[in-house]
């Protein structure tokens, strides 16, 4: 089956993974978007103009592994999907990150994957689970993908598991198998844990922005430490919601898009 439209194939590891990428302008310095669980790279589409007028180098953002139209892994963790997007990164790298993304782009930041990443802003990133959280999380992944008569039914599912209302990330977030529908989410995905804030934190080499809408269910300012930043009258989506106010995280000095409103 030859990969499907916007897709690229990347040396991640000596691994071949195939993934699915969009983007636009050019040059450095290189932003990188990165969606969280159970989305895709078009939660970002909003961004374009955004991005075209205020952010002065090339934006590229993936599906993420087992996400979209983006291939999966044989085993999920935040070092294995920080290793399959880190040859998207160039020599001068910004990385913003929703919830899982912002995870992949404090692993990435490590200097562990042959990329120096000089910011990441970590948007709605859940950090505190319990144990109860953690066994659902679990017993999601080892269930096979559901099946759907219809186009319908399984967009109701794909909103549900991306907690997104609608909009561009639909169209990919579903597809068509032998007459029947599933969401393009590897149910693996969802097993991939908890992070190690503290842990990830301490060997991170970049500067860091930790953010959520204040609106947020879950996560909280505190869980974030006294450094977060809350977003006035924004949910968990808050870069779906606001693109303008989350792209005002950058702290100045890391393009045109460092300066708040």
């Amino acid at each position: 089956m030859p990969p499907p439209a916007g897709s690229r194939t990347w040396d991640a590891g000596g691994v071949a993974e195939r993934l699915r990428v969009i983007g636009g302008g050019d040059g450095e310095p290189v932003l990188l978007l990165l969606h969280g669980l159970g989305a895709n790279a078009e939660v970002w589409q909003a961004w374009r103009p955004l991005l075209a007028e205020r952010w002065p180098g090339r934006w590229v953002a993936p599906d993420l592994p087992g996400h979209g139209g983006s291939a999966p892994l044989e085993d999920y963790s935040f070092g294995a999907l920080a290793a399959a997007v880190a040859p998207l990164a160039g020599p001068d790298t910004v990385v913003l990150g929703h919830s899982l993304g912002g995870v992949v782009g404090l692993a990435l930041a490590s200097g562990w994957f042959g990329v120096r990443v000089r910011t990441v802003v970590g948007l709605g990133m859940k950090v505190a689970w319990t144990q109860a959280e953690l066994d659902r999380a679990a017993a999601l992944s080892r269930r096979p993908a559901q099946e759907f008569g219809t186009r319908d039914e399984a967009v109701v599912r794909f909103l549900r598991v991306s907690g997104l209302t609608g909009g561009p990330a639909v169209a990919v977030g579903v597809r068509e198998r032998a007459g029947t529908w599933q969401v393009a989410v590897d149910q693996r995905a969802f097993g991939v844990g908890a992070p190690d804030l503290p842990g990830l934190l301490a060997a991170c080499r970049a500067e860091v922005v930790l953010a959520r809408g204040a609106d947020d269910p879950m996560v909280t300012a505190a869980q974030l430490g006294a450094e977060a930043v809350s977003l006035p009258g924004l949910g968990h989506n808050a870069h779906v919601q606001d693109p303008a106010a989350v792209l005002g995280l950058l702290p100045a000095g890391a393009g045109a898009a460092g300066h708040r409103e």
